[in-house]
């Protein structure tokens, strides 16, 4: 398949193209994301089709990173996004992930963050993957502590950040 990353038991993680705007103005638009993530002011398909295109989860990562859509091998749906983020300003790589809420609690999250987690090792020569997360995101928090990270600090990611959690 063109633009595949890595294959799991369940899931082809991919990279993002134009064809799934659909999936992304749903995912970013949704409250949880929002409150969790941030709003990324997407509001209609050319919006996301251009934020697929040209916004920070694909333009500007080096070669291997970016956040990839979560297919179903299954049934073809995109259920998510996982990938590696190269975060410049901070020198780090983090796992980053984020679910559709009608797909929650099938561990999918789990199972895409730890191959894009063995791929950043193996394939990309990555000594060290943190996690990013809101300080209230029970889920994701519990979902870094299952991949063996722990709390390390809260950091702010932008001046009006009212605080990061990082994991490692």
């Amino acid at each position: 398949m063109n633009g595949l990353i890595v294959r799991t038991g369940r899931l082809l993680i991919r990279k993002l193209g134009v064809c799934d705007a659909e999936f992304v103005l749903e995912l970013t638009r949704d409250p949880t994301f929002i409150r969790n993530i941030s709003d990324r002011g997407l509001r209609d398909i050319a919006a996301a089709e251009f934020f697929i295109c040209e916004g920070p989860w694909t333009n500007g990562q080096p070669r291997g990173f970016g956040q990839f859509a979560m297919e179903l091998i299954e049934t073809g749906e995109v259920v998510g996004i996982c990938g590696l983020l190269h975060r410049e300003s901070l020198n780090l790589f983090d796992v980053g992930f984020a679910v559709l809420p009608h797909y929650w609690r099938q561990g999918y999250a789990f199972e895409a963050a730890d191959a894009m987690m063995s791929y950043g090792r193996q394939k990309l020569g990555l000594k060290e993957i943190v996690g990013l997360t809101s300080p209230g995101n029970s889920a994701s928090i519990g979902l870094l502590e299952k991949l063996g990270m722990r709390f390390i600090k809260t950091i702010g990611m932008s001046d009006d950040d009212p605080g990061t959690s990082l994991y490692g």
